[in-house]
Order: structure tokens, then C-alpha cells, then sequence
């Protein structure tokens, strides 16, 4: 069970944000009830058993004094602390973790899930991501998540609850990031094949980097006329994919307009790196089995050549 917990990017005891902070406490809350409770009835137990030993025939207490035992101790005291517990939940941390108004936010953001990975877009803007949400420190930010298939969890353990998105249907939740950082998100829904390969990741930046991301990625991509740009118009690529500024505006896989501003690929499953890019452009389903992206086979030049233009895609 300790070993299981090294090496998580998930860790909901180093919150990032208020609202982890007021799940993390009533995590500590409950640790330290179930303590309190696990102990007072062992001690109970234990008490009991040298009782028992050191009392003699004819000598043990009546009935009415052990149901006085069991109703005040054993009922009342155990009462009192899911009580206390149910307090802390609902008045510290419920309140303190619901979604706000979408006017008492400085910025909001959609997320979609999809089989299997996050698209998130920012309303007013054109800027399109995926896998990667990028958002102000020191900012209240409300993402407002839905599905377009199946039902998903979005969820960032180290700031905010966790939200199922469903389709047809819109939740929300606010990120609060107390300072820039890399916070690892995940669906914590079983929606298929490759549930746990569908992470994405939250990139707290300062908010005047930010501001100069958020205008980077509202703009089209710039037409380069190479050989690349045109084995993707003329193959597969395009019947899936948009790159803003160009013939391609599919939707049916991630918008690509900025696709080398991004730090991994498939679903945070590889580093978005060159040679893990053509792995996934010919070999995707030997990487994520099952995804939606089909195996591409071409020659050596034309590989080179495409993955050369989509990392001109900045």
C-alpha cells in the first residue's frame, strides 16, 4: 500500500489550490476520526478483556450498566463524530469546492472529453488545445466540462474536486492555482479501452505569459507551401484534423493548429518529440491500442517531411 503511493503525480496532500486545501483537510479530518474511533474501541476491548480477568465468579457487572456502556460510548460518542464529520464536509468543504457563478470569474474555459482525450477552448477566442489547459496563477478560472460521447471525469487532484462530464449535459468547476505549475489531470471515469491513458495536464503560468500563450494560440497557422503541408492536405491526416489557416477543419481527432507548443501527445501517453511523433503517426495503436487514430503507412521522405511541417506548428 506505501509503495503504491511513490512516484504519483495525482497527490491530493499537496493541494495547489483552496480548493484542494478543503479536500485535503477533511481527508485529515477523517484519518484522525477513524484514528480516534479505531482506538477508543480497541481500548474498549482491551479494558473489557482485564476486567473480565480480574473480576470473579458472581462479580460481573449487570446487564443495565453494559447497555449504559454500549448506548454512551459505543453509540453516542461514534454519533457525534460522523456528526462533526458531516459539519466539516458540508459547511468547509462543499461550499468552499462548488462551482461559482460564471460572473465571479475572471476566465472560463471548456473541456471535452473525448475517446480518449481533453480539447479545451476559451470562449471570445479562437485558441484551441488539447491535452493541455493552460491557465493564470492566481486567478479563479471556471471550466465548464461536457462529453462528446461517453461519460468522463475531469478531474485535477492537486486543485479542485473532481466532475463527471456527461453528454448533453454541462458542469463546472473552478481551478485556483496558488502559484505557477504543472498539475496532472485525469478522467476518473471508466469510459473504455484506453481510460487510463487519458490524462492531460494543467499549466499554471504567470499571468503576463499567459496572456502571451493565450494570443499565440488564437492565431491561424502560417501556410508554408513545403512538402509536409502537402502530404497532410493530400493523406488521411486531413479528414481528421484542423489546422486553422488551412483546407483542413475536420473535428473528428484534436485541432492541430499548435501542435509543437505542446509538451506530450496522446493523452499525456508520450513526449511530444519528433521521433515519438512519427512513432505515432504510423504506429499509433501499438502505443494507445484501440484509440481512434488509424496506423498511417507512407515512405521514409514523406514521414520526414510531415513531421518537419507539424513541428513548425508552434
Amino acid at each position: 500500500m506505501l509503495l503504491a503511493g511513490c512516484g504519483s503525480q495525482t497527490d491530493i496532500l499537496h493541494p495547489g489550490g483552496p480548493g484542494a486545501r478543503h479536500i485535503a483537510s477533511l481527508w485529515w479530518w477523517m484519518l484522525g476520526g477513524c484514528t480516534f474511533g479505531l482506538a477508543f474501541v480497541t481500548a474498549l476491548l482491551i479494558a473489557a478483556w482485564f476486567k473480565r480477568r480480574t473480576m470473579g465468579p458472581g462479580r460481573e457487572p449487570g446487564e443495565r450498566a453494559g447497555w449504559i456502556v454500549v448506548l454512551t460510548l459505543g453509540v453516542g460518542v461514534m454519533i457525534a463524530g460522523l456528526a462533526t464529520l458531516f459539519i466539516v464536509a458540508d459547511v468547509f468543504v462543499i461550499r468552499g469546492t462548488e462551482a461559482p457563478a460564471a460572473t465571479s470569474t475572471s476566465l472560463t474555459v471548456r473541456a471535452v472529453g473525448h475517446l480518449w482525450y481533453w480539447e479545451f477552448d476559451y470562449p471570445g477566442t479562437h485558441a484551441v488545445t488539447a491535452d493541455e489547459l493552460h491557465i493564470p496563477a492566481r486567478t479563479a478560472v471556471l471550466v465548464q466540462v461536457r462529453s462528446a460521447d461517453v461519460i468522463h471525469s475531469f478531474w485535477v487532484p492537486e486543485l479542485n474536486r473532481k466532475i463527471d462530464a456527461i453528454p448533453g449535459e454541462n458542469n463546472a468547476v473552478e481551478l485556483y492555482a496558488d502559484h505557477p505549475g504543472v498539475f496532472r489531470g485525469e478522467c476518473n471515469q471508466y469510459c473504455g479501452l484506453q481510460h487510463a491513458h487519458m490524462g492531460f495536464l494543467v499549466v499554471a503560468d504567470p499571468p503576463a505569459r499567459f496572456r502571451r500563450w493565450l494570443a499565440r494560440q488564437e492565431q491561424p497557422a502560417k501556410s508554408s507551401s513545403s512538402t509536409g503541408e502537402r502530404v497532410f492536405m493530400q493523406g488521411q491526416c486531413s479528414s481528421c484534423h484542423t489546422i486553422r489557416g488551412t483546407p483542413a477543419t475536420s473535428d473528428v481527432g484534436p485541432d492541430l493548429t499548435h501542435l509543437a507548443s505542446r509538451t506530450t501527445l496522446a493523452g499525456t501517453t508520450i513526449p511530444n518529440t519528433p521521433a515519438q511523433l512519427a512513432r505515432w503517426v504510423t504506429d499509433a495503436q501499438s502505443i494507445k491500442p484501440g484509440n481512434q487514430m488509424p496506423d498511417i503507412s507512407m515512405p521514409a521522405a514523406k514521414l520526414h517531411a510531415l513531421v518537419a511541417y507539424l513541428e513548425t506548428l508552434k
